[in-house]
């Protein structure tokens, strides 16, 4: 049967449709994507404002209408940080629910972090022996530790890639004296969750998941999309930091014509690139290997097992 996976995240709606065969690999045979950018419809308080609700309601329609065309029976919705967190997130699921028939899901930190170390693991298998997992997205940093499919340590931390930009890097381009100073708060907030990892030991493969991770890694060398999924690429710490201090001069217009660069997220750049800096250098890693399963794939394989 087909299955469609509806990710509601902080700057994207996504549509993923997988034929589900127990014990086979999640390979997509369609995909559909909008931008919403929730991050940019939250008030002040926290609140998501009443047209970022409207819109999610419109593109969750959307998505359902897509996934019916291409002959999905079962649809599973799912939302992270940029709706658990809010104030009024109870008050937008029900409107969604109302409004579409479609009930979102709400997946604590912890849950985003340990299937998408689920996804990481299937996907460079049992050989790379202790994983560590680092996936950035829009409202949160998870880390993820373990030997097994599950593991050991799992850690989500208020980071992402959208929630720093708008909380922490005002301007464009924000100023000298704010971007050092978002980079000493962001720092600070990993070190303090530092101590689980640490006494979790050396991870055997370090592995970077996500969009943002994904653009980094173009940026500082990797090879292009359009080299296929099973193409090996790697985040360096060194070239990072070394691209650090050009990016943060630049404007989110600049930025839009890196390599690897989407428009949507060109803003956010310098934001992601600050919190991949100060994972890998925190933690002691000289480079992160570039992995393209991440939540959504980690979520079609639990899905698997379960029918199997």
């Amino acid at each position: 049967m087909r299955l469609g996976v509806i990710d509601v995240g902080s700057n994207t709606v996504h549509l993923l449709v997988v034929d589900a065969h127990p014990g086979a690999q999640p390979l997509p045979a369609s995909k559909h994507k909008i931008d919403l950018r929730l991050s940019e419809h939250v008030t002040d308080d926290g609140r998501i404002a009443d047209e970022g609700r409207d819109r999610l309601a419109q593109f969750v329609e959307e998505c359902t209408r897509v996934a019916e065309d291409q002959g999905v029976e079962d649809v599973r919705a799912f939302v992270t940080s940029a709706i658990r967190e809010a104030p009024n997130g109870e008050e937008v699921l029900a409107h969604v629910r109302e409004r579409t028939g479609v009930p979102l899901d709400v997946l604590s930190g912890e849950d985003e972090a340990r299937l998408t170390f689920l996804a990481a693991r299937r996907w460079f298998g049992w050989s790379a022996g202790t994983l560590l997992v680092a996936d950035i997205g829009g409202g949160s940093l998870e880390l993820a530790q373990g030997i097994d499919e599950d593991p050991d340590v799992a850690v989500s931390l208020p980071l992402g890639a959208g929630r720093v930009t708008r909380d922490l890097l005002d301007g464009d381009p924000p100023s000298t004296d704010t971007v050092r100073e978002a980079r000493r708060r962001v720092r600070a907030a990993i070190a303090a969750e530092l101590r689980p990892l640490a006494k979790a030991g050396a991870p055997d493969r370090a592995v970077g998941t996500s969009k943002t991770m994904r653009s980094l890694a173009r940026i500082c060398g990797a090879a292009p999309s359009g080299e296929g999924m099973y193409a090996s690429r790697e985040l360096p710490l060194d070239a990072l930091s070394a691209r650090l201090p050009e990016i943060a001069r630049m404007t989110a217009a600049q930025r839009a014509d890196l390599p690897g660069v989407s428009v949507s997220r060109a803003r956010q750049l310098l934001a992601g690139a600050i919190v991949a800096e100060a994972t890998m250098d925190l933690l002691g890693l000289d480079r992160l290997e570039i992995c393209p399963w991440a939540l959504r794939e980690g979520i079609i394989l639990r899905h698997l097992d379960r029918m199997s």
